[in-house]
């Protein structure tokens, strides 16, 4: 083991434990939702922490009595993959907690498509195996039954329940008619707080917020900002501090000022600020190598992003990394070359879709991560 600190900031995997940056408001919030029963949509753009937000919450609400299962919706490709994971995660983290291990099993009996069950030789852990090529109404049957479980083993026991569907978005891709069938489930299930998380914005609220979708109106809606200034300034120093360095305050300021308190971002340069820290210092010229670090190390995703972007897509890009602004408005286009409103207006519903922009409340639209508009400037794009 290498000796002295080890780095305390943490990016790319779940922020847990120290890592995890104050929310202490929606961690409140969400943890009363959950213990309540109330089904809860989660809205907030790409990288801002909710995996580790409701990781956190489950922990708090665990230790009130609820019982959470979790799905990661990304993992599941076809409703088949769905009923693996869902048949795990209510093994796992519901039935576990609630039956001996030979009662486990039998809650799987009513299924109409029998799962072939597996052991892990190595920790003992189960899994569950469903076979493509069953028609369409068996499949969509044992997944009601799959929903129906977590309801009715909770209200068997009298415990509160919570099942987590994570990238729930891609339940439209999975099967467009899906929706229905979970939404059919889960209005009958008071006793289990439902907890739908998204990475794509627009999709997740077409789905909450289409009149003509079967979630329409179906969870309160929160809201996952930026973490406040006050917060993060706390947080920033306080890990330097426990490692045993010291960061200027002026250079803690500007990190925000770079990250617009984005909870990824913020982590990722203050990792590199902190492996910066020559004599255990985090001053300007470390934030200025930090910086040049992690456009280095971000490159090839910012790459991938501008060669797939269209002409009119790039010059967007191009202008509001400079400046911030209204695209539509005549004096921005002249100062920035952008071509006509037509062709500004497909830009912009293709980059908001894809989370690369974003409207502010003010009006202005800007470029959602931080360290895309600094690497389009730094490459003189």
């Amino acid at each position: 083991m290498a000796d002295g600190p080890t780095n305390p900031f943490r990016y790319g995997a779940l922020a847990l434990d120290d890592s995890f940056t104050n929310r202490t408001r929606e961690i409140a919030e969400l943890r009363a939702d959950i213990v309540n029963g109330q089904d809860v949509v989660i809205f907030a753009p790409r990288r801002f922490g909710k995996s580790s937000l409701i990781w956190r919450v489950a922990q708090e609400a665990g230790r009130k009595g609820v019982l959470v299962a979790q799905v990661d919706l990304m993992t599941t490709p076809t409703k088949e993959k769905l009923a693996e994971k869902l048949a795990k995660a209510i093994h796992d983290d519901i039935a576990s907690p609630l039956l001996r291990a030979k009662e486990r099993l039998r809650i799987f009996a009513g299924l109409r498509i029998a799962p072939v069950v597996t052991v892990d030789p190595e920790n003992g852990s189960f899994g569950f195996t469903f076979a493509a090529g069953h028609s369409r109404d068996d499949v969509d049957a044992t997944l009601e039954h799959l929903f129906e479980l977590p309801g009715r083993l909770g209200g068997e026991r009298d415990r509160r329940v919570a099942l987590v569907l994570d990238e729930f978005q891609e339940v439209v891709d999975i099967d467009p008619h899906l929706p229905k069938i979970m939404r059919a489930v889960f209005q009958e299930q008071p006793e289990v707080a439902h907890v739908y998380l998204g990475s794509k914005r627009h999709m997740m609220e077409r789905i909450f917020n289409d009149a003509n979708e079967p979630f329409w109106r179906s969870a309160k809606a929160m809201e996952l900002g930026p973490i406040a200034p006050k917060d993060f300034r706390k947080f920033i120093a306080g890990r330097f501090a426990k490692t045993g360095r010291s960061v200027e305050t002026d250079v803690v300021d500007r990190v925000l000022e770079i990250t617009h308190g984005h909870p990824y971002a913020t982590q990722e340069l203050c990792y590199f600020l902190w492996e910066a820290a020559a004599g255990g210092i985090a001053d300007s010229a470390a934030l200025d190598e930090a910086l040049e670090k992690v456009l280095r190390s971000e490159h090839a995703h910012f790459s991938l992003i501008w060669d797939r972007a269209a002409t009119t897509q790039r010059q967007l890009l191009q202008a509001l990394a400079v400046e911030p602004g209204r695209p539509y408005s005549g004096d921005y286009r002249a100062r920035h070359g952008l071509p006509a409103v037509s062709s500004i207006q497909r830009a912009i519903e293709a980059l908001t879709g894809d989370e690369l922009i974003a409207k502010t409340e003010t009006g202005e639209y800007l470029v959602v991560e931080p360290f895309l508009a600094a690497w389009i400037r730094s490459n003189e794009l």
